[in-house]
């Protein structure tokens, strides 16, 4: 019973590309079609003989085309167990008709949401018929073979011709596997567009397309993507992209987000936070400058940026043992520089957006929370101090926020002339974070006399601005909202450092 011929297919799709040779071929193999619709059309006009599924059932297609396949006849076809007496029993007293082929898809729900469709379009685009058909078949893999995609037209031609009509029990729980694939896909894309305000407490996750990586964050571990990367980016050249390289592209892709719309502007990732970042009024003077930032880390770093890199650049670039490099172009001779190291990844940025809620793993269950899309502005600030910020220290500030924002908390930003001169990041104090971003300023020489400091959270006592304020910095930009708020101001009005406030905490953990 394993291996079984099939002598009819119920064939009803929306998608029709691909869909030719095979009918051709189920003809010629002397299969049985039945079909309903435009398909049933569609058959038709290549010559081929197929019974409309109304013709079975004896009842039309209604309400709008609704309801066409749902009916006993044709579910009876599909779901009854070949090896039991009982059933084939009553196939006989109801004159059902056996199928064992179900050649089906689902009316495009994602695509309409995705283009801005009117609610009742979209809820047209709900199928009925041909979920059940698919969870049918898929159910009674052992007697009946399902196709649920277009994707799988060219694996079931094959299979089919080289059986010549005959099939496996493993090929039919393969095209079950994938049928259930699609049907929970398609439910939980349902769902989340009627709960897109999260009015229910229930977390649905599905992504049909998926890779396996390497490896996990260590060799040891195992490693998987879920998503479509290709949508995402045009891999142009290099190795295969690891598990650590994917959480640094999105560190970058979201750090750069920031910067979109600016002068061009250069950033070096190193463990998920920027280690060198610079806008310009060149591309080349902008890596240069990033570079500067921090060269002992950007060596096998990850580098994006913000316009398109040309020769120039891409020869300095060349100089760095660099993971990854990623722009929204390259000029002919840039990729032609770039592509000198074999393993080195070159990746082309599509304009695709970016997911706005945020899922990880936490305890036995799952956090979720929106992204942090709020970008401090200067309408936004409160300018708390006697001494207002220059117009430079202003941009600096900004400048400076939007990474302390991308920067693992705790964490401090130096910055000047849209320069990142030094971070702290991920400390357990801010006072060390501080610290650790003048240390590093120092040791590659950045002068901090008149740059500017940014915290991703309040100041619970004045100890930052005062050693901030020895240092040479000259204004800083924090949340604010401690109820000690007032001894940073007061520090800094008495030592001539100006302070805003945005009002809004940046963790990042």
């Amino acid at each position: 019973m394993a291996t079984k011929k099939a002598g009819s297919a119920l064939i009803s799709v929306f998608h029709k590309d691909g869909l030719e040779p095979i009918v051709k071929k189920l003809d010629e193999l002397g299969v049985t079609l039945y079909s309903t619709g435009g398909t049933e059309k569609f058959i038709r006009e290549l010559g081929i003989n197929v019974i409309p599924v109304e013709q079975v059932t004896d009842y039309p297609s209604i309400l709008g085309g609704r309801v066409k396949t749902l009916h006993p006849k044709v579910f009876g076809g599909i779901l009854n167990r070949q090896d039991h007496s009982g059933d084939v029993a009553q196939m006989e007293e109801f004159d059902i008709p056996q199928v064992d082929i179900v050649i089906v898809d689902l009316y495009p729900f994602e695509k309409t949401v995705a283009s801005g469709a009117s609610n009742q379009d979209i809820i047209e685009k709900i199928d009925i018929g041909g979920i059940s058909l698919i969870r049918a078949a898929a159910k009674n893999y052992k007697d009946v073979l399902c196709v649920s995609s277009m994707e799988d037209y060219q694996r079931f031609l094959e299979v089919i011709s080289e059986g010549k009509g005959a099939t496996s029990l493993e090929e039919r729980k393969w095209f079950a596997t994938k049928a259930f694939n699609i049907s929970s896909h398609y439910d939980a894309a349902i769902f989340n567009y009627f709960n897109a305000d999260h009015e229910q407490a229930a977390l649905k996750i599905s992504e049909t397309q998926g890779m396996v990586l390497r490896y996990g964050e260590n060799p040891h571990q195992k490693g998987f993507f879920f998503g479509d990367l290709e949508a995402m980016f045009d891999k142009l050249h290099g190795k295969e992209l690891s598990y650590n390289n994917l959480l640094d592209i999105d560190a970058a892709v979201n750090l750069m987000e920031e910067f979109k719309n600016d002068e061009p502007t250069f950033a070096i990732l190193k463990h998920n936070n920027a280690c060198g970042l610079a806008t310009r009024s060149s591309i080349l003077q902008a890596y240069i400058d990033a570079l500067a930032g921090d060269p002992v880390s950007a060596f096998g770093g990850i580098l994006i940026s913000n316009t398109e890199i040309d020769a120039e650049t891409a020869d300095e670039i060349h100089k760095l043992f660099c993971e990854v490099v990623i722009a929204p172009a390259y000029s002919v001779k840039a990729l032609e520089i770039l592509k000198g190291k074999k393993n080195r990844i070159l990746l082309v940025q599509k304009p695709v957006a970016l997911p706005q809620m945020l899922v990880r793993t936490c305890l036995n269950g799952a956090l979720l929370q929106e992204k942090d899309a709020k970008t401090d502005t200067k309408e936004g600030l409160e300018f708390k101090t006697d001494k207002q910020p220059t117009q430079q220290e202003l941009e600096d500030l900004l400048f400076a926020s939007k990474i302390c924002k991308h920067t693992k908390s705790n964490t401090i930003v130096l910055a000047k002339n849209k320069q990142l001169c030094a971070s702290g990041t991920g400390q357990t104090s801010r006072v060390d974070a501080l610290n650790q971003a003048i240390h590093k300023a120092n040791h590659f020489k950045f002068g901090l006399q008149g740059a500017v400091m940014a915290s991703d959270a309040f100041f619970p006592f004045p100890d930052c601005v005062e050693i901030a304020s020895k240092a040479g910095i000259s204004s800083v930009i924090q949340p604010g909202g401690s109820i000690k708020d007032q001894l940073s101001i007061d520090f800094c009005n008495e030592n001539g450092v100006s302070m805003v406030m945005t009002g809004t905490r940046h963790f990042k953990h």
